[in-house]
């Protein structure tokens, strides 16, 4: 069995004093790790506040950073800073940074193969635009995201990877792909997986949904065979539905 994922992304919500008051409004009522992996990712400048306060059954995650060591970089993050914050997660690949800020499938597999480098656990985004879904490739560009996300990606690696499958005309818009039509996605990520490494890989890598997933829909996404989680925006934000969908998870 793989153990189920629940993933806040804050994206560029919360100053200091909300992401504390989150924090400590959480922190005594999650389930165990022992069930259940529950990661907020939240902005880098208060990573460090957040870590501090974990807790033993919450992990924090980064929602992005570049894949040199150091450099002239003017306003980015290295996989190294993140490591000295004690996060262990990493969000690389969101629609948003490829949509708003160039990142590329190259850049992705560059910083995939940063963080593992530096122990880093990448949750790994893919998806298509509605344009791409209605024209009939969707298994296209996943197989292109995937297959160069994880070049030169080594079994021992992807062992410490999740895929968040994402279809970008869900992302912030209410829209919810239908419970079938997200697990037959990551369904199809998942023989990507096995065409690419093995069926022992492609079973046991832990597969995302997100896009609009909230407290009524998670119980059915969850109930499906490939989906083992969700990467959650807007329903992540609320201290109260966080604890609801940490618990719904499992």
């Amino acid at each position: 069995m793989r153990k189920p994922v629940m993933a806040g992304n804050w994206k560029m919500n919360k100053t200091r004093d909300e992401a504390l008051q989150f924090i400590y409004a959480v922190s005594d009522k999650l389930p165990s790790n022992d069930v259940l992996d529950s990661i907020v990712c939240a902005p880098a400048i208060v990573l460090r506040d957040l870590v501090k306060r974990q807790g033993d059954s919450l992990r924090i995650g980064a929602q992005n950073m570049h894949y040199a060591a150091s450099g002239a970089y003017t306003g980015e993050i290295s996989p190294n800073m993140l490591v000295t914050t004690g996060v262990e997660y990493v969000i690389l690949g969101h629609s948003e940074r490829r949509a708003y800020f160039n990142e590329t499938d190259e850049t992705v597999n560059l910083k995939v193969k940063a963080a593992l480098d530096n122990g880093l656990k990448p949750i790994v985004c893919c998806g298509e635009s509605l344009e791409e879904r209605e024209n009939g490739t969707t298994h296209d560009v996943l197989t292109r995201q995937i297959t160069l996300a994880l070049k030169d990606i080594s079994s021992d690696g992807l062992a410490n990877v999740i895929i968040a499958y994402e279809p970008i005309w869900a992302i912030g818009t209410g829209k919810v792909a239908s419970a079938e039509m997200a697990d037959e996605a990551c369904g199809f990520i998942r023989s990507l997986v096995k065409d690419l490494y093995c069926e022992k890989c492609a079973d046991e890598i832990r597969i995302l949904y997100g896009g609009s997933v909230s407290t009524k829909s998670v119980e059915e996404l969850m109930a499906q065979p490939n989906i083992d989680g969700g990467l959650v925006g807007g329903a992540s934000l609320n201290s109260d539905s966080f604890i609801e969908l940490c618990n719904k998870a499992i």
